[in-house]
């Protein structure tokens, strides 16, 4: 017994020697492992994809590739102890960052930022040390989270009232529920999501609610893949529904019929002294056409007409200006130009040339038919790097095209209740009264105005915003 316990103590020894060589014969062997499960990222956001080396040891001097499906085409590639950005795609160019605070410890993350619908797939994280490598495959998925449901009653239909939810700017395809007070789902009467110009989709969903039932409910979108949703509810007051009283049937025959032959009976009397009227409305239409004129004529002497450019060197490298300065469009790649204080370097914006301190000053701006844009003015001390808010908090007042809505851009969010986005847009700055209307250069309606007193008193310089799914903005001579 006694020699049966050292005969396994001797084998213990030589399993624990054997190890022991073979890791020290071997010292670079490794595997490389990334999480399970797929990575969220929101778009316009950044994300970290995770990988690493078992066991743990250093890879500051191991190379370190990201790439898709090419493996000389890289996202990223760490060698020879830094960064190489030689055949680097580019639509990942200056948007990649290997975080090396991990490196020593076998941590090797890839940081994407500016999140695009493109970035969603696979990714492969391969590292090399010598003749031995190792990779893992990880899975990034982009989604977007849309705007707050906006819930609408849109006429009697079926004995009740048609409610409708909508809202955009969702990414992939939500998620739509109607629920009622106790949180159980209600049937909808019809659904539709489709996908707008910039890939991001809309949804609209209707329910029929009778009085006495569910007139307390929500509409609810989620997002599957950050299993994030946003919700908005309503209550239908009983005084909405429709009634009908036999008695007050017949009585609104009988009013419809004695207005009826009242209105008749006017007319006639009208028709009579007709001609005798008609020199004198016809001489009294021209007085009025005169004064209006007059009066167009002062307001035109009082406002300056602006000749505006735009200014390159405050552009963000996305955007492409027209040589003359009076137009700009999204591009596809990321333009190699330095990176000045006077440069945005990540909301998409550029700055007119023309600074205004004092006086009354529009100009025009033909919008297109894009889905994210915005027209205004900026102050000139605006905040140029990073992600800015575009609101008057930051120095920026302006009306645009976001999520769907045609709204100013103003905390919170107010859509303009338009039939229509207007197509070309005349902004009117009173530098004195510190004051900015937007106007329908089409029909000359007021579009919004900014109260007196919204625009402090200092420079103040026109500004233009583009999107990924706006087209082009072009100043009008």
């Amino acid at each position: 017994y006694k020699y049966q316990w050292f005969g396994w103590f001797l084998c213990l020894t030589k399993l624990v020697v054997i190890v022991f060589a073979v890791l020290v014969h071997f010292p670079g062997k490794f595997t490389v492992i990334g999480p399970p499960d797929p990575v969220a990222a929101i778009l316009g956001q950044e994300t970290v994809l995770p990988c690493h080396l078992s066991p743990r040891m250093s890879a500051a001097t191991m190379e370190v590739r990201w790439f898709r499906s090419e493996y000389l085409s890289f996202v990223h590639l760490y060698r020879d102890g830094k960064d190489q950005y030689e055949r680097q795609m580019p639509e990942y160019r200056g948007r990649t960052e290997l975080l090396k605070a991990g490196l020593t410890d076998g941590n090797v993350p890839l940081r994407i930022l500016k999140i695009r619908h493109a970035d969603e797939g696979q990714y492969l994280c391969f590292v090399q040390n010598g003749t031995f490598y190792g990779q893992t495959v990880l899975e990034l998925r982009v989604a977007g989270l849309g705007s707050a449901p906006l819930i609408s009653m849109e006429g009697y239909q079926d004995g009740g009232i048609r409610v409708v939810c909508r809202s955009a700017g969702w990414y992939p395809e939500p998620e739509v529920l109607w629920k009622d007070f106790n949180g159980q789902r209600l049937p909808s009467l019809s659904e539709t999501k489709s996908p707008g110009d910039n890939g991001l989709f809309e949804t609209e969903t209707a329910l029929i609610v009778t009085e006495h039932s569910n007139q307390n409910l929500s509409c609810c979108i989620r997002n599957t893949v950050l299993s994030q949703e946003k919700e908005s509810a309503v209550y239908i007051a009983d005084l909405f529904f429709p009634r009908v009283n036999p008695l007050m049937a017949t009585l609104s025959v009988i009013l419809v019929v004695l207005f009826g032959f009242i209105g008749l009976t006017v007319y006639l009397f009208k028709m009579k002294g007709k001609y005798q009227r008609k020199k004198y409305a016809v001489n009294k239409d021209f007085v009025l056409i005169n004064k209006l004129e007059q009066f167009r004529n002062l307001i035109l002497k009082e406002l300056v007409i602006s000749n505006v450019t735009l200014d390159p060197d405050t552009a963000q490298p996305q955007l492409i200006l027209s040589e003359d300065g009076k137009s700009v469009k999204w591009g596809d790649t990321w333009q190699e130009l330095p990176d000045t204080p006077e440069r945005f370097d990540s909301r998409a914006c550029v700055l007119g040339c023309e600074g205004f301190i004092s006086g009354r000053h529009c100009w025009e701006v033909e919008v297109g038919d894009g889905e994210l844009w915005a027209v205004g003015v900026a102050k000139e001390s605006v905040s140029r790097k990073g992600w800015i808010s575009l609101s008057p908090e930051q120095g920026i007042w302006a009306v645009g095209q976001c999520g769907g809505q045609f709204r100013p851009l103003t905390s919170p969010e107010a859509p303009l209740p338009l039939s229509q986005v207007p197509s070309r847009i005349r902004v009117c700055l009173d530098c004195d009264r510190g004051q900015v209307t937007f106007i329908d250069a089409g029909d000359g309606a007021t579009i919004f105005t900014f109260p007196p007193g919204s625009v402090p008193g200092e420079r103040i310089r026109p500004w233009l915003w583009l999107g990924v799914g706006g087209s082009q903005l072009s100043l009008c001579p």
